[in-house]
């Protein structure tokens, strides 16, 4: 399927690797050029070599990146004086570490506040307008399969995140944005092979003094699908978001789960 998006820009976070890199991929695969963001300089300029070496990327388009704390004023500065506007925005931001929520003080909520709520709401104000103005506009939130169904050692993230979906939920359905083709939209990742999952694995492991791999056995044992996620799968899922073809679809949760959401709804 042609999504239509060829020679648009696209600001990507959290981007030098797993879900972020994924929907950077996807985008370029796609035409379109993209401007990745992650803390780690390393990480990211070899992510910045795999997508400029892929080979499903048409020629000339481009792969810009920035190492910045993209939660931060500074963060957030340093991305725009590189570009100023965008087509396409993908918010995204390491979730805050599990735990017991006895363990967790004002400054653990406030900074998780900071990276899921407030910065993709920051990002938001920073770019729709403009996209408004130009008849196009795609923001694609990645936030958790959390959102619907709570984790109970991730209750900074369920908290943090749900604000965000609450507010995307009022956003996303003014009439400015909505009629001028700007969609808003949140990703809900279930259980994907990245980093996230390793570190949540390692926290219930200590918790419980059961083996990573026992652990990990038995979260697939709950997913219809028998596996976790490929990255690259939820990337062409937020490349359809993305697309010309999305655009009467916007304020939606969108679970990618392998069907674990026990819900019908």
């Amino acid at each position: 399927m042609e999504l239509g998006i060829a020679g648009k820009w696209a600001l990507v976070c959290g981007a030098s690797k797993g879900l972020g890199f994924g929907c950077a991929q996807a985008l370029v695969r796609e035409g379109v050029h993209v401007v990745i963001v992650a803390r780690g300089a390393q990480a990211l300029e070899a992510a910045v070599e795999k997508l400029l070496a892929d080979p499903a990327r048409p020629p000339d388009t481009a792969v810009q990146h920035v190492a910045a704390d993209i939660t931060t004023v500074e963060g957030r500065a340093k991305v725009f004086a590189l570009r100023g506007d965008y087509d396409i925005v993908v918010t995204n931001a390491g979730g805050p570490p599990p735990g017991d929520f006895r363990d967790w003080d004002r400054d653990a909520w406030i900074k998780a506040v900071d990276a899921n709520m407030l910065t993709p709401i920051e990002l938001i104000k920073a770019t729709v307008d403009n996209m408004a103005a130009r008849g196009f506009g795609r923001i694609v939130n990645i936030t958790s399969s959390s959102v619907k169904a709570p984790i109970d050692i991730l209750g900074l993230s369920n908290g943090a995140r749900s604000g965000l979906t609450g507010f995307v939920a009022g956003v996303a359905r003014t009439t400015k944005l909505a009629s001028a083709n700007v969609t808003i939209n949140n990703l809900l990742p279930g259980t994907y092979d990245t980093d996230r999952i390793a570190t949540t694995m390692a926290a219930a492991s200590k918790k419980t003094g059961q083996p990573v791999e026992v652990l990990k056995d038995a979260r697939r044992k709950l997913i219809p699908a028998q596996r976790f996620g490929d990255p690259a799968e939820f990337g062409a899922a937020c490349a359809f978001l993305c697309s010309q073809h999305a655009s009467y679809i916007t304020g939606q949760n969108i679970l990618t789960d392998g069907g674990a959401y026990p819900g019908t709804y």
